[in-house]
């Protein structure tokens, strides 16, 4: 059995998604080692290349390409392996093969990490965190996260901080649910300096609209479609998500206790059904070490199980 490297990353799949999550890693100062896989083995031992030679501007850290057996000992896995969606191709058809590759890649890596967390970042993310914690479902729950909604959070707290004049860092709140169409903002836990965000519109006059309902729904949407207008513009998102890798890395790695809205496996919680989605989570080496209790309006409840209700009509149109 490797023993564990409490400072050891390993990414699995470097095309845009993983090739940018390792760039930001190398240049967090986080891991002392950086460990790159990919079927590709020229791309991974390119990308590990180019990072690398960067190293008299980074803090110090071994960035390199390999193969599974070189993951081995690595605190924190993350899975940027995944096929992209043909033309077409149904999102049943794309989970198909996606669960394919999990199939092969999970067991090796459970052998050579035993004791990591896994963090996946690959889409449909909550799907495919789901049916990971299925193929280790022996480890803790907690130790197979997907990145979730902590990306939506902070595009949401972007929109609002462009709203308030507010900086984004001292708004507080969530996009909750699925990572995906049926996600929802969490209007009832969107504060600033402790304030409901509501009353910090109408008390402060800051803003140039007050909070109305039809600005809430431009907010939201925009939250919602903002990867298909980037993708519109330029074919793929890499940056922000590679900052939220960063995010979830540094509370893992530095057993920070953070709250963040990663994907986790929640049965049960709510009365919500067998899914995988986001919640506000204390996120601390051992992956998912609580799910936190949500002060949800009746409305906000209704969109959370509709999410959770549409993940579980996924899960089982794949008899899982």
């Amino acid at each position: 059995m490797s023993v564990l490297q409490h400072d050891k990353i390993a990414i699995v799949g470097t095309g845009l998604v993983g090739a940018t999550c390792a760039f930001t890693l190398a240049d967090s100062g986080l891991a002392s080692e950086l460990v790159l896989v990919d079927v590709n083995k020229a791309r991974a031992e390119g990308e590990a290349m180019d990072i690398a030679h960067g190293a008299a501007f980074m803090p110090p850290v071994q960035v390199r390409s390999g193969d599974y057996e070189d993951c081995a000992g690595a605190a924190l896995v993350i899975l940027a392996a995944g096929v992209n969606q043909k033309e077409g191709e149904t999102r049943l058809d794309l989970m198909n093969r996606n669960m394919a590759i999990y199939r092969q890649i999970i067991p090796i890596l459970e052998e050579q990490c035993p004791d990591a967390v896994f963090l996946i970042v690959a889409n449909p993310v909550d799907l495919l965190t789901h049916i990971s914690a299925i193929m280790l479902d022996h480890l803790p729950s907690g130790r197979v996260i997907g990145s979730g909604t902590v990306l939506d959070t902070s595009r949401y707290r972007l929109l609002l901080s462009q709203h308030t004049g507010i900086d984004p860092r001292n708004i507080h709140g969530y996009i909750l649910g699925e990572h995906g169409d049926s996600e929802f903002a969490a209007w009832t836990l969107t504060s600033v300096a402790g304030m409901d965000l509501m009353d910090f519109c109408h008390q402060c006059g800051a803003c140039d609209r007050h909070l109305s309902d039809v600005v809430r729904n431009e907010i939201y949407q925009d939250v919602r479609d903002a990867a298909y207008d980037v993708i519109s513009r330029k074919g793929a998102t890499y940056y922000a998500v590679a900052l939220a890798v960063r995010r979830i890395a540094e509370a893992i790695l530095r057993d920070e206790k953070a709250v963040l809205t990663v994907s986790t496996h929640v049965q049960g919680y709510l009365d919500l059904p067998d899914v995988s989605l986001s919640l506000p989570c204390v996120v601390g080496k051992g992956g998912v070490e609580r799910v936190l209790p949500v002060a949800l309006s009746g409305e906000e409840m209704l969109l959370l199980h509709a999410s959770a209700n549409k993940l579980r009509a996924a899960l089982d149109e794949l008899n899982l």
